[in-house]
């Protein structure tokens, strides 16, 4: 059945792709994006955004917009957000602003008008669990907080047991570890999902809220140096120079291909089993920094090895990959892109972007407000 649906953020990296898999099911789907320049250069609708969509330039600040936008919409995917941990720390008015007021004008919207909406789905982050889980052979699970300031100064990167002091392990984080934000980012994705999920049983508004980890493939921003560090290392690589990676390079994340993360949204709407839930999306394989620098070398065939600068930033976490049985027992989501595929599929589109780097003025504001 047709429906009509709204997309926030919807010419951005994962909202562009989500638009496509809904037209070509069928459904009338309007874009809500403000084109931000740090994401679109010139604030230029890109070429990619589909043809068959609907588009409105606004602001999620704008309320009077926004709820112009909601005329007759069935169901909402909420994409819009300012992206980038880093920079968070320094623009908090901004991150705040955009992503825990512009959710709140969306929920305020939604409760004070009449309106249709079956269904609500937001884009939480991983980044709201600060450390991942963990287990110490010899005590048991370990839940720890940050490392401080002293213990990466002495380049120890590693978390220990509090007991015992062995190093711990990583093990899949689930998603009742208990959330310890690391940025204003991530305090501002908590938001969105915490109230989303409340509105949504206060007022019967079935409401999904997918805390992504790092999502790539093709159509992220090659010129944003706060997207996602699989985009930033091509970036650099397509200009020749070495990706910077911070620490050992031995800390892990979660790669997950854009495409599966569309599929893991189209489920969520599609079933009554997402309702008033919130899942994990990812992979559930831990890969190094390091090697995801190393592998998009070898696939651009580039005699480019990162530089390890055994230095860190303030508030990066040390493992963190997604335990993923929630979303496959109650979605029957598998994740289907292979880590090879996918970052394949991302250095073919690569080579027919430009990508501007802009690693080296990031890093130096980074350094400018002592978060380096």
């Amino acid at each position: 059945m047709s429906e009509k649906i709204l997309v926030t953020g919807g010419a951005g990296f994962i909202g562009s792709f989500l638009v496509d898999a809904l037209v070509k099911k069928g459904h009338e789907v309007i874009i809500f994006d403000n084109l931000d320049p740090q994401v679109h250069p010139k604030t230029e609708k890109p070429v990619y955004l589909n043809k068959d969509a609907e588009f409105i330039q606004g602001d999620m600040r704008d309320y009077d917009a926004l709820k112009a936008s909601l005329k007759g919409v069935d169901v909402i995917f909420h994409k819009a957000g300012a992206v980038g941990v880093g920079q968070s720390q320094y623009e908090i008015k901004k991150y705040i602003d955009v992503n825990t007021g512009g959710t709140a004008n969306l929920l305020d919207v939604l409760v004070n008008n009449k309106n249709k909406v079956r269904k609500l789905v937001v884009a939480a982050s991983m980044s709201s669990y600060g450390e991942g889980r963990y287990e110490c052979l010899q005590c048991g699970p370990r839940t720890p907080d940050l490392r401080t300031g002293e213990q990466m100064e002495q380049g120890k990167w590693e978390l220990s047991c509090d007991d015992c002091r062995a190093t711990l392990k990583p093990v899949p984080t689930d998603e009742n570890k208990t959330q310890f934000c690391n940025s204003i980012y991530a305090y501002s994705k908590k938001d969105q999902e915490d109230m989303v999920i409340n509105i949504g049983k206060t007022y019967k508004i079935p409401s999904v809220a997918l805390r992504y980890f790092n999502v790539y493939g093709p159509r992220q921003s090659l010129s944003n140096p706060y997207t996602g560090v699989a985009a930033i290392f091509m970036s650099r690589l397509k200009n020749d120079k070495q990706p910077i990676v911070y620490e050992d390079g031995l800390q892990t994340r979660d790669f997950i291909s854009v495409h599966d993360v569309v599929r893991s949204n189209i489920l969520a709407m599609e079933s009554e089993k997402a309702d008033y839930q919130i899942f994990n999306v990812g992979s559930g394989v831990p890969y190094t920094i390091e090697g995801i620098a190393r592998k998009l070398a070898d696939i651009l065939k580039k005699d480019i090895p990162p530089q390890v600068t055994n230095k860190y930033r303030k508030g990066d976490v040390r493992h963190c990959f997604a335990g993923i049985n929630r979303i496959q027992k109650a979605l029957d989501f598998t994740p289907s892109v292979t880590f090879e595929e996918g970052m394949t599929e991302l250095v073919e589109w690569s080579r027919t972007v430009e990508a501007e780097d802009n690693f080296e003025q990031a890093a130096q504001e980074l350094r400018d407000k002592n978060l380096i």
